[in-house]
């Protein structure tokens, strides 16, 4: 799976950039969606978006005949995407914008590591675990820099740690599926079901949506590239790092929200905050280190690996030839 590792480097922090956009995005709406009516109908966009690109794609079938996609993984990936939507929007409301935010980022990678470890038996490496350590220190300091003096919900915090938990199974479920099926294909599964999990859910919770035209646009916007792009983009990656690396790198995401609401709404962020920020980035791009010196270090390993192998090959040639000299000559009779 570690094929390419810069690359999935790159895609990954490039899909956590178009995360960022959500939040200065939805605050030009007009406000007539409740942030449930938001969240499902930006998976009911993103997931027309996915069909699309899976209908304009070239190339073969998602699955070979007869190998069908793992529906284990496939039912994980769904309902994992649901989940997250619902258990965020639902922690966050219920623990506060701050805290909810903080529990459920910070905690994602976290339960990515212990997932990875337990079901792949790949432990990260030490590098690894530094870097989110100091990314998810950041990022709690980031989001907790305006204070919060509304006592914490235990079922929010519970919430937020369910949505840092399906993010993480979303993650291991769509790196499985990735190796029978396209990007595109996933995606699609994964949020055509949550999309059909979460408009009920909505619908049942804040009843029909009134929104204006501006409402409109911002879930056009974050459906289409917020979503729909940012988690292709995701998707590609998953094909070339592992599942820890995926998901610190990911934390990415608030740093651009940072800078977008400095620069563009026209907030002014404090000291704590923007320390919060220089953890965050330190925290990835010490991820960023672990996952290509790890990738090299592979690399090395596999070429003495076939630099030792190359003179028992050309060993076992050797003596194929001198056999076949030794070996008796048998004339056929005329």
């Amino acid at each position: 799976m570690n094929t390419h590792p810069k690359t999935g480097v790159v895609l990954v922090l490039s899909a956590a950039a178009l995360w960022g956009t959500t939040g200065t995005a939805q605050s030009f709406a007009g406000g007539g969606l409740s942030p449930l009516w938001f969240g499902a109908l930006r998976l009911l966009v993103a997931a027309l978006f996915f069909a699309l690109c899976f209908a304009l794609r070239r190339g073969p079938r998602p699955a070979a005949p007869g190998t069908p996609l793992p529906r284990l993984a496939l039912l994980g990936a769904g309902l994992s995407m649901a989940a997250y939507n619902l258990s965020f929007f639902g922690g966050v409301r219920e623990a506060g914008v701050a805290v909810g935010t903080a529990i459920a980022l910070g905690s994602g990678p976290v339960w990515a590591g212990v997932l990875q470890s337990l079901l792949t038996r790949q432990v990260p490496a030490p590098g690894w675990w530094l870097g989110t350590a100091l990314a998810v220190g950041g990022g709690v300091l980031m989001t907790l820099a305006g204070g919060s003096a509304a006592a914490v919900s235990p079922a929010g915090v519970a919430l937020c740690l369910l949505a840092g938990l399906s993010y993480a199974v979303y993650t291991l479920a769509s790196q499985r599926l990735l190796r029978a099926a396209p990007p595109a294909a996933v995606t699609l599964y994964a949020f055509g079901a949550a999309a059909a999990l979460a408009l009920p859910a909505a619908w049942w919770q804040s009843g029909a949506p009134a929104p204006h035209p501006a409402d409109v646009a911002a879930v056009l916007y974050v459906g289409v590239a917020a979503t729909g792009v940012a988690y292709l983009l995701y998707s590609h990656a998953l094909r070339h790092i592992a599942t820890a690396p995926a998901v610190t790198l990911a934390l990415a995401e608030p740093v651009v929200a940072f800078l977008l609401a400095v620069a563009v709404v026209g907030e002014r962020p404090s000291a704590y905050a923007v320390l919060g920020l220089l953890l965050v980035v330190a925290g990835v791009l010490a991820v960023v280190r672990n996952e290509l010196l790890g990738a090299s270090r592979r690399a090395r390993q596999g070429q003495a690996t076939a630099a030792a192998a190359a003179p028992a090959d050309a060993a076992s040639s050797r003596d194929a030839a001198d056999a076949g000299l030794r070996a008796p000559r048998v004339h056929p009779s005329p």
